[in-house]
């Protein structure tokens, strides 16, 4: 697999820890470079220019969220974030800073590894400029703003049209409602989180084989929303 050689940053100052990663990642044929505080993580993601960083937010000289937010000063690597901060406005913060995805410790190696394959996946495709989405029975032409259903033509309103290219813009990713409501409708309206709850219904009524279960349009509770493509 192509990501299988990717370099990954891991920015975490439990030894421990750093050591399980280090050995789970190397077995999937990553290349792992260490850093054990915020500062030497900022130094190493500048100098290493790693294929993505697994960031924990707790750092002992300064908070995790700076160092996100100084990576996305310069870069579009994929950051997933890897934390024992488990509320929900934790999770939403480091989203809102710039990270693509969140961990919780204790975590599953193998929720871990799924997580970073399905980011530098993204990061791929972002650079390949991939435009077909293939989401069960539908199809999502990004280029030729075309959606169909089982070979026939789907018709989304502006609105949830621009929903749709929102989500498929961070594919994979977690996108937090403020984000989706910013870009989708404005920055007047990140509080009414109520607009997206009747669009994505209307998405799922739509494009969902099973609106009520849906695989494609999936629900971070409290945070946001993801979409997930077939490969």
């Amino acid at each position: 697999m192509a990501e299988a050689r990717a370099t990954l940053l891991v920015i975490e100052d439990d030894a421990e820890i750093r050591r399980f990663l280090r050995s789970a990642l190397a077995a999937e044929g990553y290349k792992v470079v260490e850093s054990a505080n915020a500062h030497r993580g900022l130094v190493d993601a500048a100098s290493h220019k790693p294929d993505l960083a697994i960031v924990d937010l707790g750092l002992p000289d300064f908070d995790g969220l700076q160092v996100i937010r100084g990576i996305r000063g310069w870069s579009p690597m994929p950051i997933v974030v890897l934390s024992a901060r488990a509320r929900e406005h934790a999770k939403i913060e480091a989203l809102d800073a710039g990270a693509d995805d969140y961990v919780t410790k204790p975590f599953g190696v193998g929720e871990l590894l799924a997580r970073i394959r399905v980011a530098l996946r993204h990061r791929a495709r972002s650079r390949e400029g991939v435009v077909v989405l293939v989401l069960g029975e539908a199809t999502v032409d990004l280029e030729a703003r075309k959606v169909t259903r089982r070979g026939k033509d789907i018709h989304l309103t502006p609105i949830e049209y621009r929903l749709l290219a929102c989500l498929a813009a961070h594919l994979g990713m977690v996108v937090t409602h403020r984000q989706l409501l910013t870009e989708v409708w404005g920055p007047t309206h990140q509080a009414d989180t109520h607009y997206l709850r009747i669009y994505m219904k209307q998405l799922r009524d739509k494009l969902e084989s099973d609106p009520l279960r849906p695989r494609h349009f999936v629900t971070e509770t409290g945070v946001g929303y993801r979409l997930v493509c077939d490969d």
